[in-house]
């Protein structure tokens, strides 16, 4: 029962206690019942967005709130479906997970981007409910739904902010590693000649421990320079930087990474470099905690997305319980950085898997013109 029926039905109630039939004490229990409910239906009136849709998602009732916000009339909207304020931010698959879950009966949470008549966006949070008959299935639905725009665009310009602030250090980082390898790397390397020469010119044994001295150091600036930014990275790609990060990682700790990279052209710079970091640190992961001597990688691009995982058989953890650390949010932001998403899935003895997903190609059409049944109904 929905906002506009209970409160006619709860009127009508009260006058028929009032006409008579029942007395005393029942009496007032049943009005108190019945006040409450109209008292629960003008705060949700007042406090909530409210529209109900029959099972083939034609609106029935919208409250007040919803013709504000979207700034439609009532008129305008019984009888549409949810695709007359569908903003086309959401993918085909959001909206077929959405009715699904509630056509079997299920209850659907999440936040949804609308479009208003005038053609501004509008976030809300909502919940969908099913109500069903007695044959298990549903036979309308009701959505209740809270603004949260403002939420919304702070987070926007927070994540703006955070890119940004990646991009810098990204640009600091190829800054530093080209100084590093070009400048000091290349003074370094003309100390090594010089050193050969004067050993050549004065006989002297000393000059060789000087000369090992200096191959430590141009050892030690090229691995200060790879783990800023690996200059093939820029120059090469993705797909050489990573074979070349698993080579060194390998040799370093001793774990063997097999790797399957199935990527035939160089994806964006973004997401090359977001991709590449993600690797990094999922990788540098392992060798901490995994306790383990090999681990698997894999990078391909199917469908207009990148899609990386890095998984390990070691000791794993209890995902619920572990705290988000300063490596799962460099990660979690380098994938919203690009659009992307990343997951991290653990149990303890079995090992740890991390997903990355990053679209790379304009993403399919939404649910405007994707037909009623899967989309834009609710």
């Amino acid at each position: 029962m929905y906002p506009e029926v209970i409160g006619e039905h709860v009127n009508t109630l009260l006058r028929r206690i009032d006409d008579g039939g029942l007395e005393g004490e029942a009496k007032e229990r049943l009005r108190d019942t019945l006040y409450q409910l109209l008292d629960l239906k003008t705060a949700l009136d007042e406090s909530s967005i409210v529209a109900v849709t029959n099972r083939r998602g034609d609106i029935t009732y919208v409250n007040d709130t919803f013709c504000r916000v979207s700034k439609y009339s009532r008129e305008e909207l019984l009888g549409q479906d949810h695709r007359i304020i569908n903003s086309g931010h959401h993918s085909k698959a959001f909206f077929r997970e959405l009715w699904a879950t509630i056509s079997r009966g299920g209850i659907w949470k999440g936040e949804v981007k609308n479009r208003a008549k005038d053609g501004t966006f509008y976030w809300v949070n909502t919940t969908i409910v099913p109500f069903l008959g007695e044959d298990g299935v549903p036979y309308q639905y009701l959505a209740v739904r809270s603004e949260i725009t403002q939420l919304k665009e702070a987070e926007e310009e927070l994540q703006l902010m955070m890119n940004k602030m990646m991009q810098v250090q990204e640009e600091e980082r190829r800054r530093l590693s080209r100084e590093l390898h070009d400048g000091l790397g290349q003074s370094l390397f003309s100390l090594l000649i010089r050193i050969d020469k004067l050993a050549d010119e004065t006989g002297r044994e000393e000059f060789g421990d000087v000369r090992r001295q200096i191959e430590h150091l141009i050892q030690d600036v090229r691995g200060m320079s790879w783990a800023l930014r690996p200059s093939v990275l820029d120059d090469l790609g993705l797909a050489p930087a990573i074979r070349s990060h698993v080579q060194i990682y390998g040799e370093h700790y001793g774990i063997e990474v097999r790797t399957r990279i199935g990527l035939k052209d160089r994806l964006p710079d973004d997401v090359e470099t977001a991709v590449y970091r993600v690797v990094q640190e999922a990788l540098t992961n392992v060798a901490k905690y995994a306790d383990v001597t090999e681990a698997d990688l894999e990078i391909v691009a199917k469908d207009g997305f990148a899609s990386v995982v890095v998984e390990d058989r070691g000791v794993g953890f209890d995902a619920s319980a572990i705290r988000r650390g300063v490596g799962l949010f460099g990660m979690e932001e380098r994938a919203k950085a690009v659009g992307g998403s990343l997951r991290v899935s653990s149990t303890p003895g079995t090992g740890t898997r991390v997903e990355l997903s990053v679209p790379i190609a304009a993403p399919e059409e939404d649910a405007l013109d994707s037909g009623r049944g899967n989309s834009g109904k609710i």
